[in-house]
């Protein structure tokens, strides 16, 4: 904003007029006729990214527009405080800003000037006097003025570059220290993981081990079960007589001592087993050694004797076939083998194939298609077993079955007997869970009675094992290829349940 003089000398002129000059140069608006509105610079960042080793003359490395931006600003700020330049110095320095903002000077743009309006008319000429200059020559002779007339700018661009150093340093140091930290993080996080699949395999053995371990002692558990049940057989009427005559009048005593003499004579058993296992492992290690030193010895006899020598004839002839027989063991007899490992011309078993199950969700639909045939919904008594007999068909193949319950599970199994079915027809028998003890009940059978017993009894194989199954929520089916001519006995097993009562919808049939 021009101001004019109105009084005082030219010293106090000049001071009125650089006050109009410093406006001019924080780029006030101005009203003065120049090119147009001159809009205050933003000044380029004022640390510099470069060594600044001479801001004089312009060789610091130092960019002219940074440098410039740099003069800029120390100008608008220090001005009248820290350094005072002459009217000329500021009207150069009005100029090349001028050149740097708006370009070479236009006579034909800005309006014409007052006549008393001197500030004007000099900075005019002075902005013309530049001429052409570029903006970089402007640039670079605004920092070399400002320099010249303020020895304080040189100063002021070296602490720009220290405090730009120092930030760089920081700013290094600090990325330095990010990239240990994200080091040490990677490095924690490897450790971590390494740790954590270490961990992992430790558990994964451990768990296999105890795995092993269960299933070990199941197998043990089973093995002895199984070897206590075989005795327990044996000696049951014995036991319960010994202990009756003990405890007379004490149930309670009587199981007592029976579990302890059933467990003492498990005990020695297994004992008796272990001797007899260690013998027959020492008389095979002693029958192996008596075999190497036979061999041994026929070795020696063979390398000493003399080579053009022949063995005496004893009997006529006999003595070599003779030494053969006592040096070889005797061969097992036929019958031995046979007694052994069973008839060797007997047939073989047929091979009975897997069975095939699976289940299926529509219960209701299948529920009430089979209320629809009464004969094929039976009712399971509470702790009753019930066997549904099903012989084979002559033109059949496969036997398929399907089952479903209402409210509850039931006990299931198939199982397949060897024998000539009278009839054909489906049959239903119900037996007690109390009829396998029958025979522990009154006098035990003899062995003969045993056997022939047994004998008359056909053979029967197991297909599916008897599992309390889930056929109240879903229905149960199966099928089973035929092994040959006999009778599947389907078994709905209910001997667990004391209380309740389980109605079975079932179906069978055949397909080729």
């Amino acid at each position: 904003m021009a101001t004019e003089v109105q009084s005082g000398d030219l010293d106090s002129a000049t001071s009125s007029r650089l006050e109009v000059s410093i406006d001019g140069l924080t780029l006030s608006p101005d009203s003065e006729g120049e090119q147009g509105p001159v809009e205050e610079p933003q000044p380029e960042p004022a640390e510099p990214d470069a060594e600044t080793p001479d801001a004089a003359e312009g060789e610091d490395g130092e960019t002219a527009r940074t440098l410039y931006g740099m003069a800029l600003k120390f100008f608008k700020d220090k001005d009248g405080k820290a350094f005072h330049p002459t009217y000329e110095e500021k009207l150069r320095l009005v100029a090349l800003h001028k050149q740097v903002l708006l370009g070479p000077y236009n006579p034909d743009a800005p309006p014409e000037v007052g006549f008393f309006d001197v500030l004007g008319n000099d900075r005019r000429k002075e902005w013309a006097s530049l001429g052409n200059m570029e903006k970089e020559d402007a640039m670079v002779d605004f920092v070399k003025l400002l320099n010249k007339c303020c020895n304080l700018f040189a100063p002021y661009v070296t602490s720009h570059k220290i405090e730009r150093e120092e930030q760089e340093r920081k700013r290094k140091e600090e990325e330095e220290r990010h990239r240990r930290e994200e080091e040490e993080r990677e490095r924690q996080r490897q450790e971590e993981e390494r740790r954590r699949l270490e961990e992992e395999e430790r558990l994964r053995r451990e768990e296999e081990e105890r795995r092993q371990a269960e299933e070990e002692r199941l197998r043990v558990e089973q093995q002895k079960q199984q070897i206590m049940a075989a005795l327990n057989a044996q000696t049951a009427v014995q036991f319960q007589q010994y202990a009756a005559q003990q405890y007379p009048n004490s149930p309670e005593q009587q199981l007592g001592l029976i579990r302890q003499l059933q467990e003492q004579h498990y005990q020695q058993y297994m004992q008796q087993l272990y001797q007899v296992q260690l013998a027959q492992q020492q008389a095979a290690l002693q029958k192996q050694q008596q075999q190497a030193d036979s061999m041994l010895q026929g070795t020696l006899e063979t390398s000493t004797s003399p080579a053009g020598d022949e063995p005496p004839i004893v009997n006529g002839g006999q003595s070599d076939s003779y030494s053969e027989s006592m040096d070889r063991e005797p061969e097992p007899e036929p019958a031995e083998e046979v007694s052994e490992n069973g008839p060797l011309l007997a047939e073989s078993p047929p091979v009975i194939a897997a069975p095939s199950m699976w289940t299926r969700p529509q219960i209701k639909d299948f529920k009430e298609k089979i209320r629809q045939d009464a004969d094929s919904v039976i009712t399971v008594g509470r702790g009753e077993v019930v066997t549904v007999r099903v012989p084979t068909h002559e033109e059949g193949s496969y036997l398929f079955w399907e089952f479903a319950t209402d409210y509850y599970d039931i006990g299931f199994g198939v199982f397949f007997e060897w024998t000539d079915a009278a009839s054909a027809s489906v049959s239903v028998h119900v037996s007690e869970s109390s009829d396998e003890d029958e025979e522990e009940e009154g006098d035990p059978p003899n062995e003969e009675e045993k056997a022939k017993k047994e004998a008359g009894k056909p053979q029967v194989d197991e297909i599916v094992p008897v599992y309390r199954r889930d056929c109240h929520e879903e229905v149960y089916a199966g099928s089973h290829q035929y092994p040959g001519r006999g009778v599947y006995l389907l078994k709905f097993d209910n001997s667990y349940s004391l209380w309740r009562s389980k109605s079975v919808y079932y179906r069978v049939y055949y397909t080729r």
